[in-house]
């Protein structure tokens, strides 16, 4: 199966948002259950007035990647320290109502699993995670309300992006709920930018952040060609390729759009 994608996106969630929990199955083993994506929740990605947009899964965007996946349950995001895997029947991933559904085994003879569990209790890992490449999205143009200190209510516009489809790659338990740098933000606004390929649409944010350029030119693939993805992507890992195939792809493009040529 060919896939046109860039780079792994992730998003994250506070453990509080999810419900997640350490809870004892039948025979009193602990697993972690909880939600790692909701459904139909909208979440600014960026600054969704100037540089970013605001993002929403769609009910049933898991819908093929479960049936014909093999999604691991990692700690950070680092291949490493696998904590369970759905072919080896120690995690179960499904869609509800809310959304993408986790529950996974706690395997005590696993140093780090036991490391994890005391974590989650002592409230030093707070957060749930998805990585995963985009399969279809739709963007549309949104009106949004804000309330100002005045007390006064403004409306601006905004673009929202429905992510339909995707493919999973793994669910992760984070250390930090959410994004807490700028550049985290603007590599997931610029792996969304380079999916869509939408020169406008980086112009527009440009003026705000040109470091969006830079960024595009590393992660940004030629528009119209594809980067393979298939089972035996390891979780965690960035699929890419070549780095000459990489580099003449990218001036192949900078070529065609001056707006995203780097700033002499």
């Amino acid at each position: 199966m060919t896939l046109t994608v860039t780079t792994e996106e992730r998003r994250r969630l506070a453990l509080d948002a999810t419900g997640a929990e350490l809870r004892a199955d039948d025979t009193g083993n602990e697993r972690f259950v909880g939600l790692a994506s909701p459904f139909n929740t909208r979440a600014a990605i960026g600054n969704p007035k100037t540089w970013g947009f605001f993002e929403e899964f769609a009910p049933g965007a898991y819908t093929k990647t479960l049936s014909e996946g093999d999604q691991r349950m990692l700690i950070d995001h680092d291949s490493y320290f696998v904590v369970s895997r759905v072919s080896a029947g120690t995690l179960k991933l499904a869609q509800s109502a809310r959304g993408l559904e986790v529950d996974s085994r706690l395997d005590n003879e696993l140093s780090y699993v036991r490391d994890l569990k005391a974590n989650l209790r002592n409230a030093n890992v707070t957060g749930m995670s998805i990585g995963f490449y985009v399969v279809k999205d739709v963007w549309t143009l949104i009106e949004v309300e804000e309330e100002g200190d005045d007390g006064k209510i403004r409306v601006y516009e905004a673009e929202l992006r429905t992510v339909q489809e995707v493919r999973l790659i793994e669910v992760s338990a984070v250390t930090f709920p959410a994004f807490v740098d700028t550049e985290a933000e603007l590599k997931s606004v610029a792996s969304a930018l380079a999916l869509r390929a939408d020169v406008g649409a980086v112009e527009r944010r440009a003026v705000h952040r040109p470091e969006l350029r830079d960024i595009l030119q590393v992660i940004a693939c030629e528009p119209g060609e594809s980067t393979r993805v298939d089972e035996t992507t390891e979780p965690g890992e960035t699929t890419r390729r070549h780095v000459e195939e990489i580099d003449l792809a990218m001036r192949a493009w900078q070529a065609k759009i001056p707006a995203l040529r780097k700033p002499v």
